[in-house]
């Protein structure tokens, strides 16, 4: 682990959280690997000139992140240094797109429900009339969650997308049931935020903590929309990258 940064304090931004950030930089950097021990919390208050509640306080929002584990008896360990890799592309499927880095993909509804498109929504639809199906998930790779997506579908054309990902976890599989063989990416927005509520909750993240946010556009093999969604990353867990 390398040297604390410098603290600034009465910045408004907590020092738990400000030494959260800059272990959680030494992980991803790869400057503290996968297993590794957590020096004690004495070691680590004096190093960035804190008290250990101070500490504490960093070490369990890493712990609650993922980014670190505690085991009982034995100390605190870093969980994982690897981010993972989402490559998108003109054909950006969630599944495949992990397939080769890790072992399990999954994808859970969280909410449902029918509305009239914002017109924001209805512009990337091509809609002038209707309702939208709205359906609200989270995806996990080996039991973690990666990201949550607000995705919007035309009633007229995908009327059941909500009962057919509640059964299948699947976008694709959805919008098959529907009878659209394949689709493709059309566009892509890439964005950051601080994450609120909703994903703080489902990420498992702490305040303060950042998402990367994918605006996304996919279209039929006639070109036509049928899909907008925006997917929300745990900035700490991925990487986005962009194929030509």
């Amino acid at each position: 682990m390398t040297s604390a940064k410098f603290i600034t304090r009465n910045s408004g931004v907590a020092v738990w959280r400000q030494i959260a950030d800059q272990i959680r930089g030494d992980v991803t950097a790869g400057r503290m690997a996968s297993g590794a021990r957590m020096p004690p919390e004495t070691e680590l208050a004096a190093r960035f000139s804190v008290n250990r509640h101070t500490i504490r306080s960093a070490i369990a929002a890493l712990t609650k992140e993922g980014v670190l584990r505690a085991e009982q008896g034995r100390g605190t360990f870093v969980a994982n240094s690897r981010k993972l890799i989402y490559r998108i592309g003109e054909r950006t499927r969630f599944s495949e797109v992990l397939a080769t880095q890790v072992r399990e993909t999954r994808g859970v509804l969280l909410s449902h429900r029918m509305e009239v498109p914002a017109p924001e929504v209805a512009e990337a639809l091509g809609m002038s009339s209707g309702e939208v199906v709205r359906i609200d998930t989270l995806h996990m790779a080996d039991g973690n969650p990666i990201s949550c997506s607000t995705a919007w579908f035309d009633a007229g054309r995908v009327p059941n997308a909500a009962e057919d990902y509640r059964t299948s976890g699947s976008v694709t599989f959805a919008l098959k049931a529907a009878g659209i063989a394949d689709y493709r990416r059309k566009s892509t927005i890439i964005a950051a935020r601080h994450a609120d509520a909703e994903d703080l909750r489902h990420l498992r993240l702490s305040p303060g903590a950042i998402v990367i946010v994918a605006t996304a556009i996919n279209v039929d093999m006639d070109d036509r929309p049928i899909e907008y969604a925006k997917t929300r990353f745990a900035a700490d867990r991925m990487e986005i990258a962009i194929n030509n």
